[in-house]
């Protein structure tokens, strides 16, 4: 693993355990060169997966990407960092299993708002601004209206 701070690539595992949803192992690492310290994340992978962009444009899929497309929704919301993470390997997992390499655009899109609509109502519509490119103030009413209409989740 190349250290972050000085690009040298001999550094030592201090530390392993797992995340606390057991999806992923936390590894604090030091580097010989420089000393510095830092932590990695090792998580299973099923399959290589690529993204089909709406513009037929084909991208490898990025789960950091959907982390911060998801923080952004989330910035400065009471949402615990454990079941954002949770959310986001639970929406990498359920793409793995689907058992196709290629994924639309819209289907993360379509997974990401389910999530969000569960954890907060706030970035729920936050991200359906951006997702469904809102132009009006009229499309924000039509996504109220569909969280007034749900039923509360428990």
């Amino acid at each position: 693993m190349r250290c972050p701070y000085c690009g040298g690539d001999d550094t030592q595992v201090k530390d392993s355990r797992p995340t606390e949803d057991g999806s992923a192992i936390r590894r604090r690492r030091v580097c010989s060169a420089c000393g510095g310290r830092f932590t990695t994340f090792e998580r299973i992978q099923l399959r290589e997966l690529t993204v089909l962009k709406r513009s037929g444009r084909r991208v490898p899929f990025d789960r950091d990407k959907l982390v911060r497309s998801v923080s952004v929704a989330l910035r400065k919301r009471p949402v615990e960092p454990e079941r954002i993470e949770r959310m986001v390997s639970g929406i990498v997992r359920q793409l793995e299993s689907t058992g196709e390499s290629e994924v639309p655009a819209e289907q993360i899109g379509q997974l990401v708002m389910e999530g969000l609509k569960g954890l907060d109502d706030v970035a729920y519509v936050r991200f359906a601004s951006v997702y469904r490119n809102f132009r009006e103030a009229k499309d924000f009413e039509a996504v109220l209206g569909e969280l007034s209409s749900d039923p509360a989740p428990e």
